[in-house]
């Protein structure tokens, strides 16, 4: 089999990860109606209302501090974003506290942290004190005004956004700093929302810039399908759609679908695109080996930990893609088998990915794709022929064409780390 990554790669990757994710808890005081641990999907773990035990957190943080110490770390006073997840982390509060007591007192002098948590803001009122002191970067889930609001909903079917918004305020009342500088939200749009009215609801509310997320279309219930396309939207159709398309589109600018999509196209279709000075002085590696499909390199974005102690490269797959396992005494973390397991997928897409177009500026992620454990070959979603490839391309141009000021503003304010 041809060896697209070695585990001396993976190591590597993990010893330079720039975020550790925990899934602090699988419980949750809401019941939003479109979870991704809820009715539309199963690929997930069953839910049991745990609490990920600190000293298995601890432990793994322990093995990354040794390979963080190592050699093989070569991104020395790195800033690495230790990331808390759930359920509602809030709810496992004693966790937080126990993680940031350990790496504050941590020997690891090649790595700064920086605290963050996606919370649904309803238990806000309790700990806002011990976040804003340690400037935790919060991201609150909240979709909009009331009725866009109204699938996020508590276990008698109330919605929340009372409770969100009232613990929000007094935030922002409380800790003006603080929440200018580190508070952000994010909306899940679907079909009692749209990009038009949760931009406005933030903008006029708070002053923010809010991201929004399509629901996650993969490892759909069958039963459940009809139902999901009637809830799901498609944030480009939404934006266009919006009264104030321009100017929702210039202030969000990489939060907006096509900034965003123009953005991905010239980073990797540019010739004026630079990944590092080398680059710049010496010119470009007349070939570039690209990886089949636009996965991420395990571990090289992030890592993540479920309730469960499973290991993951992200919270964005279902649990069956787990690399490894956080046991009571040990970590199970074996190089050699991930490195087979991801070539082995590699292998089986290189097939597709060779004769697609946009191969270069792909950013499928193949455990995305319904087939991919499958024997059989992969249909992938992201797949361009020539034509559809030619009409990408075009649409990217006629965007560049409105937007004069677009490829500017892309090519001076965006890096890509």
């Amino acid at each position: 089999m041809k060896e697209y990554l070695s585990p001396g790669d993976l190591k590597r990757c993990l010893a330079n990860t720039p975020q550790v994710t925990f899934e602090v808890t699988d419980a949750c005081n809401l019941r939003c109606e479109y979870c991704g641990y809820g009715k539309f999907y199963s690929d997930y773990d069953e839910r049991k209302n745990q609490m990920l035990p600190a000293e298995k957190a601890t432990r793994f943080l322990d093995f990354l501090i040794d390979l963080w110490n190592s050699s093989l770390n070569t991104s020395i006073n790195q800033n690495v974003y230790i990331s808390f997840y759930g359920g509602e982390p809030l709810i496992n509060f004693p966790f937080i506290q126990k993680i940031v007591h350990h790496l504050q007192k941590a020997d690891c002098k090649t790595r700064r942290f920086t605290f963050s948590m996606t919370t649904n803001a309803i238990l806000l009122n309790r700990y806002m004190d011990y976040l804003a002191e340690h400037k935790f970067n919060l991201l609150i889930s909240l979709d909009g005004n009331e009725y866009n609001t109204s699938y996020r909903v508590d276990s008698n079917g109330k919605n929340s956004f009372d409770r969100i918004t009232r613990n929000v305020d007094l935030l922002k009342e409380k800790y003006p700093e603080y929440f200018e500088e580190h508070v952000n939200f994010n909306a899940v749009l679907h079909n009692r929302n749209s990009v038009g009215s949760i931009y406005a609801f933030f903008k006029e509310r708070y002053g923010k810039i809010p991201s929004i997320g399509e629901l996650n279309s993969t490892g759909i219930r069958k039963d459940m399908i009809e139902e999901f396309e009637k809830t799901y939207k498609s944030s480009t159709e939404s934006l266009l759609q919006s009264e104030h398309y321009s100017e929702i589109e210039k202030d969000m600018f990489l939060k907006s679908p096509t900034y965003h999509s123009a953005t991905v196209f010239l980073m990797q279709h540019s010739e004026f695109r630079y990944n590092n000075y080398n680059e710049l002085l010496y010119g470009k590696p007349k070939e570039e080996f690209i990886l089949p499909t636009g996965t991420c390199l395990p571990f090289a974005k992030k890592v993540f930990i479920t309730v469960n102690g499973k290991i993951l490269p992200c919270e964005r797959i279902g649990h069956q893609f787990a690399l490894g396992k956080i046991d009571d005494d040990m970590i199970d973390l074996d190089f050699e088998a991930i490195a087979q397991k991801y070539n082995a997928y590699y292998a089986k897409m290189d097939r597709v990915c060779d004769k697609c177009h946009n191969k270069k500026a792909c950013i499928q992620c193949m455990f995305n794709l319904a087939d991919i454990d499958e024997n059989k070959k992969p249909k992938c979603l992201g797949f361009m022929d020539k034509k559809s490839f030619d009409m990408y391309k075009n649409a990217q141009y006629s965007f560049l064409a409105r937007n004069p000021g677009a490829y500017y503003r892309i090519m001076n304010d965006v890096i890509i780390e």
